[in-house]
């Protein structure tokens, strides 16, 4: 807060140390806000870390539409462009980075959660690679046994005299169902996440092999047997 109310701004005719940047929304409409960039301690514009404040209104500084942002991306022109690994970001661009980023983790997190990531703590590309093609080898070897192909039944044979059965009556046969690919992802992962789960608790509490009761419960859920929730007394 201090070290936004240290920029100058003396309105938007004449905005000092702010830039005007351009908020556009999922309805349609824009806005117009400011962002700068401020020094505070070791955050400065060519430090490492850069301390940037974007805002609606540099005077008041709202609570609710006030950001202080601290990033790593130098600032275009600035010393530490040439040697930065990461590309050089305005404060317009990085202003539209953190105004999505809610979109960014809630679709992270779907995607983590359809793709079975949000099981293993991995963050490096090679381990998320890794972690897709394996769960995508067991899926597939799995499906085998949940999804068989249709058997349609022929129709029932009428006995001579009988009269036709009406559509829809009881003795129409029942149309079969195809294979539900959700379904059966589903069937999947409510016996594979107690296995992986089972194991990684017990890897992270001893390097010992698990006891032979544990181990027979580990066998037992990778068979497709789920776990008792209710045991009685």
């Amino acid at each position: 807060m201090e070290a936004a109310r240290a920029l100058a701004w003396d309105g938007p005719d004449d905005p000092g140390d702010w830039h005007p940047v351009m908020r556009r929304f999922r309805d349609g409409h824009a806005e117009t806000w400011y962002a700068a960039d401020a020094t505070l301690g070791g955050w400065g514009p060519d430090g490492v870390r850069r301390l940037v404040v974007a805002t609606a209104d540099p005077g008041t500084l709202p609570d609710k539409a006030t950001w202080y942002l601290v990033t790593n991306l130098p600032r275009p022109g600035g010393p530490r462009e040439a040697g930065s690994p990461h590309p050089a970001a305005g404060l317009a661009e990085i202003t539209r980075i953190y105004g999505i980023r809610n979109w960014i983790e809630q679709s992270y997190k779907q995607v983590k959660d359809e793709l079975g990531w949000a099981d293993f703590q991995v963050r490096s590309d090679i381990a998320i690679r890794r972690h897709q093609g394996a769960g995508q080898l067991r899926v597939q070897l799995l499906l085998g046994h949940l999804v068989r192909p249709i058997r349609r039944r022929p129709p029932p044979r009428r006995r001579p005299g009988e009269p036709a059965t009406e559509r829809g009556g009881p003795g129409a046969a029942a149309p079969s169902q195809p294979p539900c690919w959700p379904r059966a992802i589903r069937a999947v992962r409510a016996w594979l996440a107690p296995w992986i789960t089972l194991q990684r608790w017990w890897t992270a509490w001893s390097d010992a092999p698990p006891p032979p009761q544990l181990q027979a419960l580990i066998n037992s859920v990778a068979a497709g047997c789920g776990l008792h929730l209710y045991i009685p007394n």
